[in-house]
């Protein structure tokens, strides 16, 4: 979990948190403990461009620069609800982006392994994450649709982009009993998933429609 920088009580944003999640997570549904406690701490703000700060707690999206979004606040929420993973267990995050969602994650108490392809937003989320003590947060630049094999298995996986279907590496990085959470398709036609892997199984339940950036490789393919 963080450390002192990332307090609410050293934060005078704290309130707009706490009202963030009473308005725009709780109303929606959101029950989950440590994904609420995880979400009223994290200080969003330090995770969008200077100018756009203001604007940090709004139940949007917001650009982060080259072409790529830190997500609405409920979508956070929801992804790491339904991700259920607890305390002590290992996370594999595709687009890392602003680092948002690994300081949330983070913050619940689990070590994440986040990739981003995009070299300038990785280093930018890493000296976020190291201002605000998240040393349970590991980065790399890198291919996300390959995964991080030399750490896996993973209890969960979390996806931050749209491939067009599922990638093969992500499956079989996944621990028994493991969850991926990850917007599947093309355009608007995109549908937010968790699989579990059940005896070798991926047993898919579709979670809400999603619009989300789509998986692009090193030379800005998409999958």
């Amino acid at each position: 979990m963080a450390g002192e920088p990332g307090d609410a009580s050293a934060d005078d944003r704290a309130t707009e948190r706490r009202e963030m999640v009473a308005r725009q997570l709780k109303r929606r549904g959101i029950e989950d403990p440590d994904v609420l406690r995880a979400m009223a701490k994290v200080p969003r703000h330090r995770f969008v461009p200077q100018a756009l700060q203001a604007m940090a707690y709004a139940d949007q999206p917001l650009p982060i620069g080259h072409d790529q979004t830190i997500s609405q606040p409920y979508i956070v929420a929801l992804m790491s609800e339904v991700l259920a993973v607890r305390p002590g267990q290992r996370v594999l995050e595709v687009g890392t982006g602003s680092g948002y969602q690994a300081a949330v994650l983070a913050e619940m108490g689990v070590t994440v392994y986040s990739i981003e392809i995009i070299p300038e937003l990785g280093r930018r989320a890493a000296t976020v994450l190291g201002e605000l003590g998240y040393e349970g947060a590991n980065l790399k630049i890198g291919d996300g649709y390959r995964g991080w094999p030399e750490a896996a298995p993973f209890d969960g996986i979390i996806v931050t982009c749209a491939p067009g279907d599922i990638p093969e590496p992500l499956t079989e990085q996944l621990a028994e009993g493991g969850r991926l959470v990850i917007p599947v398709g093309d355009g608007f036609a995109q549908k937010l998933v968790r699989l579990t892997k059940t005896e070798g199984r991926m047993v898919e339940e579709k979670i809400v429609d999603v619009r989300f950036v789509p998986m692009v490789d090193e030379k800005g393919k998409t999958y």
